[in-house]
């Protein structure tokens, strides 16, 4: 299995329907997704979960997110290795966010990079806004 399904978002498989009330999200089914390496607390990725990928989250152990440009679920690792293994999930306090603490093996981002967040810094520790602004 390429873990790649062709479905379209929002379908609630068997997500728990009090969770899936609770959920608000974009006018395109989806909530936002944060990775964060669960023992570092380093941010690795932002994808997209409709109520299918989250319940698949959820229950396998795996990422799995829904890829709005390839329009299918993608499975975290099934093509390039670069697995997420799921630690903990958590909803922010207006329920239109999730927080996915994984173990990340590999890269994280498309590229290659660890992370989606390393190469294009606008500020750095050490800077204020204001020095930033006048850069």
């Amino acid at each position: 299995m390429d873990g790649m399904t062709s479905t379209p978002p929002g379908r609630t498989g068997a997500l728990d329907p009090d969770l899936a009330a609770r959920l608000k999200r974009s006018p395109d089914g989806l909530l936002p997704a944060i990775a964060q390496q669960y023992d570092t607390g380093e941010v690795l990725m932002l994808g997209w979960m409709d109520d299918e990928a989250l319940h698949r989250t959820l229950t396998t152990g795996r990422c799995t997110y829904w890829s709005r440009s390839r329009r299918e679920y993608w499975v975290k690792g099934d093509t390039s290795g670069h697995v997420q293994w799921v630690k903990s999930v958590a909803l922010d306090c207006d329920a239109d966010t999730v927080l996915v603490k994984v173990d990340q093996v590999g890269a994280a981002c498309h590229t290659g990079a660890r992370t989606c967040f390393d190469e294009d810094v606008l500020l750095k520790d050490g800077d204020t806004a204001a020095a930033a602004g006048d850069q």
